[in-house]
């Protein structure tokens, strides 16, 4: 077993091995948890680069929780010691004095190890981290925050249509979300065909899907579209080229391409995009990948605005 060059993941026969999530304290509206919802208690760190992290960006924008929790943000470019707070003044996050994420992770465990990955909750007072657990960040905003939401805060995660998001959730992560990783990152072509071949076959089924229904799950945009989302925005711009996912571009994908700018024109979505810092981020901190740091200076991104027709499929974006 080899180590891969991509942080602590693992190769096994080529193929890339995602790094579990280490902290994954919850936080509860009882405070059963020990971590009770509390206003201004905790600080939300992400890197706008990050489609885990952006997931979090976008859910707390949705549910209106920008009072109840702050939102920090890491450079687009991290170095061996991690992300950084270089954006603050004095390289330091205002709220938790951070100048390195990794501080809060070795605050919580001196041992730790891994890779010092975002989103991560911290504990304002302590400045430990709560959870790094990304796919419970975002339920835990639409469940266990609900009294924080605004007036009129869609239902992201309803509890009838649960079963059927979670399952529309393990699928895209697998082959999508994680499945772009598993062919940027695979050593071996056995490796990164085997992961190319997934990824579009569930891109190509999810657009069988979407012909004749505006959302996944539901009449209105759940839990599922937020974490579709976030790959289909960077597909073009980094996935495509950077990670060698290349059968189609989004562009050429017109089922997925129209609602990924139905999505992006939502409000909640495209202002939460920042395209600098993603193709930044990619380009610029895989060596491995892309040894001369060359940083694309396209693609055209005007199209996001353009219309998408989707609003003939009926629902409407929160209900």
């Amino acid at each position: 077993m080899a180590t891969a060059q991509f942080g602590s993941e693992t190769s096994r026969g080529g193929a890339w091995v995602r790094q579990a999530n280490r902290f994954t304290d919850r936080i509860t509206a009882d405070g059963s948890s020990g971590r009770p919802v509390q206003p201004g208690r905790y600080r939300l760190i992400v890197s706008l680069a990050c489609p885990w992290a952006h997931r979090s960006v976008i859910v707390r924008r949705l549910l209106g929780l920008q009072d109840a929790i702050s939102l920090g943000v890491v450079d687009p470019l991290r170095d061996e010691r991690g992300w950084r707070f270089t954006l603050d003044p004095q390289g330091r996050d205002p709220v938790t004095g951070l100048s390195f994420l990794s501080e809060a992770y070795l605050a919580t465990d001196p041992e730790f190890s891994g890779r010092y990955t975002v989103p991560a909750i911290v504990d304002v007072e302590s400045g430990q981290v709560v959870t790094n657990d990304y796919p419970q960040i975002t339920l835990d905003f639409a469940t266990e925050w609900a009294e924080l939401h605004r007036p009129g805060a869609p239902d992201l995660y309803p509890a009838h249509l649960r079963t059927e998001i979670d399952e529309i959730n393990a699928a895209v992560y697998q082959d999508v979300n994680n499945g772009v990783y598993r062919c940027g990152f695979a050593t071996s072509q056995q490796a990164y065909e085997e992961a190319f071949e997934k990824l579009f076959n569930r891109l190509d089924e999810l657009s069988d899907r979407l012909q004749n229904r505006r959302y996944l799950v539901g009449e209105h945009i759940t839990e599922a579209d937020v974490r579709l989302f976030t790959t289909l925005v960077r597909f073009d711009a980094v996935y495509h080229g950077h990670f060698k996912c290349n059968r189609h571009k989004l562009t050429e994908l017109p089922v997925l391409w129209a609602y990924a700018r139905d999505l992006f024109q939502t409000p909640g979505f495209g202002e939460t995009v920042d395209f600098e810092h993603i193709k930044r981020h990619y380009y610029g901190t895989h060596a491995q990948i892309n040894p001369t740091g060359i940083i694309p200076a396209g693609p055209d991104l005007s199209g996001w605005h353009t219309p998408h027709g989707r609003e003939a499929l009926g629902g409407s974006p929160f209900g």
